[in-house]
């Protein structure tokens, strides 16, 4: 048995300079790494998560990340290896077993929104059951999810998957406002945004046999 320290984060919006980056054994961004997508903002958020120590990199697209949406070839080539990109799919890495998806009730007209409880719990049916880590960019209805205007703005349908496949850590971001952690049954739920830097990278551990 040995313990893994996973360092996650969500919401830099470019201002990653304003942020210090813990070391760690696996590094997590779990969404809108840019303000608005394009290929030079994209660019430089690439260059600045190959120049951090971390051995792993996973990264999923947020609503911000229009490149992952409007050129999604152009962009996962950009963010091909030794960074490891997840939309709909799976990895694993040192010896942790991940899936990463970019998905979002409607949000205003950003990128990766979807209209319908129909169109999310088809994405949503994909998540195997036995993740170790489970990242999303947008939250399950009812944990950290609430917008300074007082709306819930997660997933129900997420919800009833998280509790369906149980992954150990599901990590997202989206909403700035609230950040923090939560216990859902044999899941534990963190809000990882940085809130465009202003919070610090969330620091994690896991053991793995």
């Amino acid at each position: 048995m040995r313990t893994l320290t996973i360092v996650a984060m969500a919401d830099t919006h470019g201002y990653q300079q304003a942020m210090a980056v813990p070391d760690g054994d696996v590094l997590i961004h779990a969404g809108d790494l840019s303000g608005r997508g394009t290929l030079p903002q994209l660019t430089e958020q690439r260059d600045w998560l190959l120049s951090l120590p971390h051995a792993h990199k996973v990264i999923v697209a947020g609503n911000h990340d229009f490149l992952f949406e409007d050129q999604p070839q152009l962009a996962r080539a950009l963010f091909g290896p030794p960074l490891i990109y997840l939309q709909d799919s799976g990895t694993t890495v040192a010896g942790l077993k991940l899936w990463g998806s970019p998905w979002q009730p409607w949000f205003y007209d950003w990128a990766f929104n979807l209209k319908t409880p129909a169109e999310l719990d088809a994405r949503w049916q994909l998540i195997p059951e036995g993740l170790d880590v489970l990242v999303t960019h947008g939250p399950p209805h009812g944990y950290g999810d609430r917008c300074d205007d007082g709306r819930r703005v997660g997933c129900g349908e997420l919800l009833k998957h998280l509790r369906r496949t149980r992954p150990r850590l599901h990590l997202y971001g989206h909403i700035h406002e609230d950040g923090g952690q939560w216990q859902v049954g044999d899941s534990r739920l963190v809000n990882v945004t940085t809130a465009e830097c202003e919070r610090a990278p969330t620091v994690l551990t896991l053991s793995v046999d």
